[in-house]
């Protein structure tokens, strides 16, 4: 093992002349180098933190401040009105301290405060600034004189360069919208899936609401607003995510796929290794806050709350409710191979393993043939299976000895990794190897996964790649950003040899991985299995098909002067009359995270346009220019709904927190009972790519990505469950 390979270095000698110690040099020189490495570490934080907590100043400007306060001081003039004074008479004077350095000291006083105040006026200028959302709603490419003021002053508060967590403390608060707004929003919504006498009844029930109680609740809303961060998130989180107790596979964990064309080496270990380094660079310099913030016209920053917990992360069950454990510094990884666990160390004498390290290790592992231990195979599928049974089994079986001490070692990790025993990826020639592909990143065997993880990274034989990531602590954007990165950085930078191993030299005495042991009673093994055929059950269900479109992307359709994204929905909403012969609720997800921790909104797609344009599409006596006409009023419903929920002023998180605030207080409340019990039958959820455009696919046409997606959820998951197939978007559309 690791441990018992450093702890040979460190020996002891009892003798009649006292201890006789043995130590070694190169074991000290690496205690060495990893206290120096620590400490860089702890004060390049410190340093980012000074620069993030004063931005949009920086900490020259205070000395410029005091230096300009000395100099009018020197000039007889008091700038400060007396207040230097006021400060000087407060401080005692001693031998220590001789009544010019008490001015000195006096006019340092003052001069800091004047420049913390400045900062708090400059945060809360750009504050009152970034709540204007008016130029997301102007006609793209038609900008207005008044956004073009804004976007300069904005540019000059920005600052010259942000840290990835320098935007946070100026990101104003997610509003919380009028009850009227919301319910007239919602009536709309729903008008074309009701016919005329139940929408009169969903009107009484509505204004009947909006009567009594939901003033009452929408005043504690109001309260929370003012005094939480965000009024939506951690109810979002806990009740959305970590109460549920139905299976977290498919039901809620997503997929992200590698690039569709290429496979940069088939060398399994080799790509691993790659990949985890570019990983563990990425979480560098997360850790450090060194990564730039994402903006919308490279300017409007987006909340970067959601980053935090991506690395040392892990969901932790519970008998009625989960909850994310997140760790600072972890220096391990785990890795899953034919049914065994492998603790990896990451850091060899205060520094990255190099890919070449790392390689080593991984093929290890690979060609290691020892058998599983009993009950350890399908050990994981306990993180598949329903919540209460795995919380239970965590309790009583794995509270102690080599149990809890492997356990802890998986909870611990960095993240999880799994070099699994198939090949996947895309085949021109095989019309279902992106099904099956995507299948096995969505829920594999339901035993090769640790779904509880932040993310469980997937290395196949062949090399592919691919990603699964728990839902409750971020949405799919953030995994998105690391993943672009990782995987320009493993074909651009890191590269490989030509025999397709990681560039470097190797480095044989490094400690090899260490096998986790465990001791798993019968009883754990039937609870294990039953987890097992739980998970199978719900995998089995699984209907998947991917579909590569070519034909055109989305350039032809910016061309035609319509938004991507309305132009999908439209086509989802066609293709989906054409084979159910009737509308259903569509749910399409909006990030919010141009306000403070904000996450994600729904937009509800099918409107009383898009329905409109459905049907003169299926009408023969409609003509062209009536279906052009029709589309474009649809296409701009379409965009003008998700700019008000990318603008706080959704339907479905106001109302979902409204329904949290009644249960809360025992109001029985039979509108949002109805509203948020209606099945959404279309779910079109999308993980979005080239979000650092650090691949330029003009000129590599075949290192596109092939995108991600969610697996239909389970009926009994949440409000938000009932989604009975999910179409993939990718960015190629």
């Amino acid at each position: 093992m690791a441990e018992a390979h450093q702890a040979v270095a460190f020996q002891f000698t009892v003798t009649p002349d006292g201890i006789d110690l043995q130590l070694s040099r190169e074991v000290l020189k690496h205690i060495y180098l990893s206290g120096v490495t620590s400490w860089k570490k702890r004060a390049i934080r410190f340093k980012n933190g000074v620069l993030t907590g004063v931005y949009p100043a920086s900490p020259s400007s205070w000395l410029i401040v005091v230096i300009a306060i000395m100099s009018t001081m020197y000039a007889r003039i008091d700038p400060s009105m007396g207040m230097i004074d006021r400060i000087k008479t407060s401080l005692p004077v001693s031998e220590f301290m001789t009544v010019q350095t008490q001015t000195v000291l006096s006019a340092i006083l003052f001069a800091t405060g004047l420049w913390l105040s400045f900062i708090f006026l400059l945060r809360y200028i750009l504050k009152a600034l970034l709540s204007y959302h008016g130029w997301i709603f102007e006609s793209h490419g038609k900008m207005s004189f008044s956004t073009k003021v804004w976007l300069v002053f904005v540019k000059l508060l920005s600052g010259r360069r942000p840290l990835l967590y320098s935007f946070q403390a100026s990101l104003p608060h997610l509003p919380v919208p009028s009850i009227d707004d919301t319910i007239n929003r919602y009536l709309e919504s729903v008008r074309p899936l009701l016919d005329d006498e139940q929408y009169k009844q969903m009107e009484i029930v509505a204004n009947d609401f909006k009567k009594d109680p939901a003033p009452k609740l929408q005043k504690h809303l109001k309260l929370k607003s003012w005094w939480a961060t965000n009024y939506v998130s951690d109810w979002w989180e806990e009740y959305i995510y970590l109460r549920g107790r139905d299976p977290i596979m498919v039901n809620s964990n997503f997929y992200t796929m590698d690039l569709l064309y290429v496979i940069p080496t088939h060398r399994q270990a080799s790509r691993a290794a790659n990949i985890v380094h570019a990983m563990l660079q990425y979480r560098r310099k997360l850790e450090r806050g060194e990564l730039t913030p994402l903006r919308a016209l490279g300017i409007v920053p987006m909340c970067s709350f959601q980053y935090e917990r991506m690395f040392n992360t892990t969901r932790i069950p519970g008998i009625e409710t989960d909850f994310v454990q997140h760790l600072k510094d972890r220096k391990h990884l785990v890795v899953y191979h034919r049914g065994r666990f492998f603790k990896v160390w990451l850091y060899y004498g205060g520094r990255h393993l190099w890919p070449s390290e790392l390689e080593l290790q991984f093929q290890r592992i690979l060609d290691d043939k020892s058998e599983p231990q009993p009950g350890e195979i399908k050990l994981p599928s306990l993180t598949a299976g329903n919540r209460v049974p795995w919380a239970r089994a965590r309790l009583k079986y794995f509270n102690e000895g080599v149990n809890r001490a492997s356990l802890e070692a998986i909870e611990t990790a960095a993240f999880f990794m799994t070099l699994d025993d198939e090949a996947h990826g895309y085949d021109p020639e095989n019309i279902r190897s992106l099904d099956l592909y995507a299948k096995s990143l969505l829920h594999g065997k339901c035993y090769d996964r640790w779904f509880d993880k932040s993310f469980t990274l997937i290395v196949y034989k062949n090399g592919k790649t691919g990603i699964n990531t728990e839902h409750s602590w971020a949405d799919s954007p953030i995994i998105g950003h690391m993943w672009e990165y990782v995987l320009a950085t493993d074909c651009f930078h890191l590269g490989y040899t030509a025999e397709g191993h990681c560039k470097g030299d190797i480095n044989k005495s490094l400690a090899p991985p260490t096998r986790l042991q465990w001791d798993i009673p019968k009883a754990c093994q039937e609870i294990i299995e039953g987890s097992y055929m739980i998970a199978k059950g719900i995998a089995d269900d699984v209907d998947f098909h991917d579909c590569l479109f070519n034909e055109f992307g989305k350039g032809l359709i910016k061309k035609c002067r319509t938004s991507p994204d309305a132009f999908i929905q439209l086509a989802l909403q066609l293709a989906h009359y054409r084979d159910k012969g009737e509308f259903c609720l569509t749910y399409e997800s909006s990030m919010t995270r141009m306000f403070r921790e904000g996450r994600t909104e729904t937009v509800r797609s099918c409107t009383c346009e898009s329905t409109a344009f459905v049907k003169a599409m299926e009408d023969e006596s409609t003509t062209n220019e009536q279906r052009l006409a029709l589309f474009k009023k649809a296409a701009d419903k379409h965009q003008n709904m998700y700019r008000l929920a990318m603008t706080g002023a959704g339907i479905d998180r106001h109302l979902f927190c409204l329904y949290i605030v009644s249960k809360v207080m025992g109001i029985d409340s039979p509108f949002l009972k109805q509203v948020l019990s209606e099945p959404w039958r279309l779910s079109t959820s999308q993980t979005p790519q080239q979000q650092l455009n650090l691949i330029d696919t003009q000129k590599f046409p075949k290192y596109v990505g092939a995108g991600g997606g969610f697996g239909p959820v389970s009926l009994t998951h949440s409000p938000y469950s009932n989604r009975i197939f999910f179409v993939k978007c990718s960015s190629a559309l």
